[in-house]
């Protein structure tokens, strides 16, 4: 590649301005990735935790409603008389240029939608239970998309700085010594040119 260039000070000045932008490039990237990398760590520190809460929820929510199954009978039909929530939101928020989603839900009050005559505690409990689940798989799912979503954009990160330090820089470094290499090997020759011109003269003289 340096061969194809020729050697100017126009060129030279073009190849470093190159080599420099390159390697802010570099720096920027490295930055984004440093910044992504972390913001994916917190993440799935979180998520481990909303995991571990989230089956022990379920957990406690299904061992409540097989008692009440047990004690009342099958219980769909009662499960059938509640609303269907759609309260549910998806914003986005930006990291590093990199959009997170951002889900939101109407945090409501523990209403029955059931007469009491016909249900029992257990019921309660896993309609309490259920309701905690519901809020946790909101949080959970926004963070693991979060995080599959980071780790997409740190691997692109991580390629293109990989191409500016292992490609980009190293072409440009070794432009700017090319033609500061044949600058200088053309200043020693015009200078010796000009010696030997100057010598000539005085001889004559």
């Amino acid at each position: 590649m340096a061969e194809q260039i020729f050697p100017t000070k126009g060129n030279l000045l073009k190849a470093k301005r190159s080599l420099r932008q390159a390697k802010m490039g570099y720096e920027l990237m490295d930055r984004k990735r440093n910044i992504l990398i972390r913001e994916m760590v917190e993440l799935t520190d979180e998520a481990k935790l909303l995991r571990e809460s989230i089956d022990s929820t379920y957990t406690a929510a299904y061992r409540a409603l097989q008692r009440a199954n047990i004690s009342m009978g099958v219980v769909s039909d009662i499960a059938k008389t509640f609303p269907v929530d759609s309260s549910l939101r998806l914003n986005v928020r930006s990291v590093m240029g990199v959009e997170l989603p951002k889900l939101s839900a109407e945090k409501q009050e523990y209403e029955l939608h059931y007469g009491m005559h016909r249900t029992n505690s257990a019921f309660d409990e896993a309609y309490i239970c259920f309701s905690k689940a519901k809020e946790i798989t909101v949080k959970l799912a926004e963070t693991e998309n979060s995080i599959y979503r980071l780790a997409i954009a740190i691997k692109k990160t991580q390629k293109r700085a990989n191409a500016l330090k292992n490609i980009m820089i190293p072409k440009f470094e070794n432009m700017v010594r090319f033609i500061t290499n044949a600058l200088e090997e053309k200043e020693r020759e015009e200078f010796s040119r000009q010696k030997v011109i100057k010598k000539a003269k005085l001889k004559k003289q």
